[in-house]
């Protein structure tokens, strides 16, 4: 019998058989799936033929198809759907994924063939696309070792391998952490909890097999229940929880691996001739240097900073009028957040959610895209990897375009946080496909489900990613959707939120799951009005996670990580009551892989484009101004990494930004 995971699928748009795919078909798919790569790189590398374009950079860009269907199933469910035995399966796959991908990068015969094509470049009449391509395919074999000889060749391999094991770890420890910690509430302990908040830890004690409501270590609740529980002593212990996951103690704890992931880093960047690994890191970034994201975050960080300190002292005011004497504690923040809001902007959250229903969030994401770009979605019925998966065809002006997968409601088996990822990307050689996104949330499940205003938006932020793979249009898929410098792939994501605080939208999608009525329009100025409130906060917790990583990357490898985290933080003075949002040893960001490691900058330099990239909006005809959406497409959702970044965010906007519509836009700027 045909292992499905290897077959042609014989399906709707080329989506996975989920249905016929067992967790036993992942191990023998794979092993078969590494040695048809293995071959096919084999045959590029011994080719007797002279090197050209064609016969080894796109001979490289033809995909393995039965590695990508087994790694694109397999990835997918290992973060969203996770079981022990996937977790086993991806703790073996992660070092022969490394060493087999490092193998490819160490192929002295296969670099030798790439460098005769890169040294004769300019006679070769590329199109601007195919010299990007070989750009970097050149440089990527330069960054991967492919010019080490002898033992630091070896010991090249051997970090490749032992980071990627390492990074798996990280991230099943987190997990596990999240997994396994849950808070028992009786009736009494749900005073003042609204009750979309007793609904979600109702259906979450019923999930963990608890006898009433729990408080577990999803955002979706323990953010809600640090709003609005007026129990002190619940509040810290939940805080306290969710604060040391990842640094328990035994055998979930990351400290060590952080540190030995650091270790690892710094020498890997030292082989390849830089000085640490953020040299190293961010040469192919739009930042370039350590002391250019420095700079940035430090001009944000001291607006921010004052900002959070007057708040505080308007907070501790507040507890202390409760009876409370002392000083704020990162346990208080939220809560008392929450009761300035409402009384400044007599916003309430609980009255909020019921507008804010997630089929209409959806819908309101849609109707955007449908205004801006012309695309239509309509449901598809075919079998996913999970029962709360759905899927939608995406099409314009009749065509089709991709498969759009949403996968919506947290749950013990899925990573904390979100995310979107493409199973199939766009690409038009050596033949034309379209792409499969998924995006992954964490919204608490319900009967409506209701977001918070902060999930709208992670619903928005992530839609954002996602019509960055719909609408790419390049002909190689390295270069496809996404495949961005890291500092650049945040700026459709982060840019498309700001749709969610149209008022027409809110008008049109807001209604109530109850009435069906239209959110009134006193509570939407309120929600608007309220757009920066505890900016000052969330801009610290950011810009201080940031800080800290650069820090870890840019110099000598601290051997004890958590150390050197208090150093950065008292350096900059963090206030006693604000926390960095990723904490060392659960920072997944930074240790699940190289992703965003020396780069969750990238999140604020995206930011400083996305604010000046709406502004071309507001400046034209409006938020669906019909030449600023072209525009938008043609130079950057469409182009994905065929071009420089910088190169393409001045086509669009005719000039690259500075730092005051960020901080105008959170409410920073000077008066």
């Amino acid at each position: 019998m045909t292992n499905p995971l290897l077959a042609d699928w014989q399906t709707p748009f080329g989506i996975a058989p989920f249905d016929l795919i067992s967790d036993d078909d992942f191990a023998p798919a794979l092993e078969q799936a590494l040695a048809a790569h293995g071959a096919q790189i084999e045959a590029i590398a011994q080719n007797p033929d002279t090197p050209t374009f064609a016969n080894v950079v796109e001979a490289l860009e033809t995909p393995c198809l039965q590695l990508e269907q087994v790694l694109s199933v397999f990835f997918s469910v290992a973060g969203a759907d996770s079981n022990p035995k996937r977790e086993a399966l991806q703790r073996e796959f992660s070092p022969k994924l490394a060493a087999h991908f490092s193998a490819i990068t160490a192929n002295k015969a296969l670099y030798a063939r790439v460098k005769a094509v890169w040294d004769q470049r300019e006679d070769l009449d590329l199109t601007q696309e195919q010299a990007r391509v070989l750009m970097l395919t050149h440089r990527g074999f330069l960054r991967g070792g492919a010019a080490l000889e002898g033992a630091e060749d070896t010991r090249m391999q051997k970090i490749k391998s032992r980071l990627a094991t390492l990074g798996t770890n990280f991230t099943q420890n987190l997990l596990a952490d999240e997994r396994d910690w849950h808070m028992e509430l009786s009736d009494a302990d749900l005073e003042g909890l609204p009750e979309f908040l007793v609904r979600n830890a109702r259906a979450a004690g019923k999930e963990k097999g608890a006898n009433g409501p729990v408080v577990t270590l999803a955002r979706s609740i323990v953010t809600p229940f640090l709003q609005f529980s007026p129990r002190r002593d619940l509040r810290e212990k939940a805080f306290r929880a969710w604060a040391a996951r990842g640094a328990n103690g035994g055998e979930h704890d990351n400290r060590a691996i952080a540190a030995e992931i650091l270790s690892l880093r710094e020498e890997r960047a030292k082989l390849l001739g830089y000085k640490n690994f953020a040299a190293y890191k961010l040469e192919t970034e739009m930042a370039k240097t350590p002391e250019a994201v420095r700079g940035l975050l430090m001009d944000v960080w001291g607006p921010a900073k004052a900002q959070a300190d007057k708040d505080a002292e308007v907070l501790t005011g507040m507890m202390h009028e409760d009876g409370i004497n002392g000083d704020l504690a990162p346990w208080d923040w939220h809560y008392y957040a929450e009761k300035r809001r409402k009384i400044e902007h007599d916003l309430d959250e609980a009255e909020l959610k019921p507008y804010l229903q997630l089929d209409r969030m959806i819908e309101a994401a849609f109707a955007c895209a449908n205004r801006l770009f012309g695309l239509d979605f309509a449901p598809l019925d075919v079998p996913l990897y999970h029962e709360d998966c759905r899927a939608w065809e995406v099409t314009r002006d009749g065509k089709h375009l991709a498969v759009f997968i949403g996968d919506y409601f947290a749950r013990g088996s899925k990573r904390s946080g979100a995310w979107c990822s493409a199973m199939r990307a766009q690409a038009k050689f050596p033949e034309a496909q379209t792409p499969i996104v998924v995006n992954v949330c964490n919204f608490a499940k319900g009967d409506p489900a209701l977001l918070s205003y902060d999930d709208a938006r992670t619903l928005f932020h992530e839609f954002g990613h996602a019509l960055h793979q719909i609408l790419s249009d390049v002909t190689y898929e390295s270069v496809s959707g996404t495949s961005v410098a890291r500092d650049f792939v945040e700026l459709p994501s982060q840019l498309y939120e700001h749709w969610l605080e149209v008022p027409e939208v809110l008008q049109e999608f807001a209604t109530h799951a109850e009435t069906g009525a239209a959110m009134p329009k006193a509570m939407l100025d309120k929600v608007l009005g309220a757009a920066t409130f505890n900016m000052g906060f969330q801009t610290v917790e950011y810009v201080a996670s940031a800080l800290v990583d650069l820090e870890f990357h840019d110099g000598a490898a601290p051997a004890d990580p958590m150390a050197k985290q208090a150093e950065v933080l008292e350096r900059i003075g963090m206030p006693g009551a604000i926390v960095m949002r990723h904490a060392t040893p659960q920072f997944a960001h930074v240790f699940s892989g190289d992703g965003y490691s020396s780069g969750y900058y990238s999140y604020m330099w995206s930011e400083v484009m996305d604010a000046d990239a709406f502004a071309a909006f507001e400046e034209a005809g409006g938020a669906f101004d019909p030449e600023r959406a072209e525009a938008l497409e043609t130079h950057i959702l469409s182009k994905g990494g065929s071009q420089d970044a910088a190169a393409l965010y001045t086509a669009f906007r005719g000039r690259l930004p500075g730092v005051e519509a960020l901080l105008k836009g959170r409410g920073l700027a000077a008066e």
